[in-house]
Formats: C-alpha cells, structure tokens, sequence
C-alpha cells in the first residue's frame, strides 16, 4: 500500500480566508486537504482529530506553517511526537521543514529535548508545592 498525502489548513475566524493556504498543499500534490476555521489555541480541533485518525504509517502531512498545526510550543511538539510515533512525515512548507530529512530529524530532536525539559520543570515545581504545603 502507499503512503497518502494529507494537507491539513487552518484559519482562525470564520471570516478569513483559506485559499492561500490551500493553493500551496494543491500546488504539493496532497492527496486529500482537511480544512479547519477555528483558533489553534483549542487542541481539540474536529478536523485536525480526523486528520489524525486517517493516518497510517508511511503517510505525509503537509502545512503551510507550523503556526497553522499548532499556536503553542507545548501543542506543536505534542502533535509533531504523534506524527513520529505513527511513522507519519511533516513537511510544513514555509519553516522549510521535513521529517524525513537530516535537518528535520535534528529539529524534532531539539522539540523533544524541549519537551522533556518542560516535563521536568513541571514535576520540580510540583515536588516544590507538595513540600511547601507540608511545611
């Protein structure tokens, strides 16, 4: 079976246009493009879950940028580990980014250097607050 070619694009108001966006992923060849018009702040995005439940290993997904997948540091790192942890490439066109590239793999390992540097500041402010709510 072969890979797929998903776009995913997203606008955050109903009142802004796709087309741009959507003119790039067609001009990428995808195979299919799921659109979103709702803010990227709320990782719960109907089509974005969609989007993720299509996905099988060996499959691409392309944006125009990462601000389109996801507003927040934590929120993009969370979804481009579900991308590897699926076998799923990310291309996002304009950071000119490729996980299937040496260069991509380098930024995905800085993401979960980041990511794990965020959980363990967390876990060291929680073991702050359980001893400062003893004492």
């Amino acid at each position: 079976m072969s890979s797929y070619v998903y776009g995913y694009a997203r606008v955050s108001t109903r009142q802004q246009e796709l087309a741009r966006q959507l003119d790039l992923l067609k001009n990428y060849n995808c195979n299919e493009i799921l659109t979103e018009k709702m803010t990227g702040t709320k990782a719960n995005r109907p089509e974005l879950n969609r989007l993720k439940d299509k996905l099988r290993p060996g499959d691409t997904v392309v944006v125009e940028s990462f601000s389109r997948l996801g507003r927040s540091t934590k929120d993009l790192i969370d979804l481009v580990n579900y991308f590897e942890e699926h076998d799923v490439k990310l291309i996002s066109l304009k950071e000119n980014f490729d996980t299937s590239t040496p260069q991509g793999r380098l930024m995905m390992t800085v993401f979960q250097a980041f990511s794990q540097f965020e959980r363990d500041l967390i876990v060291e402010r929680t073991k702050e607050g359980l001893k400062s709510a003893r004492a």
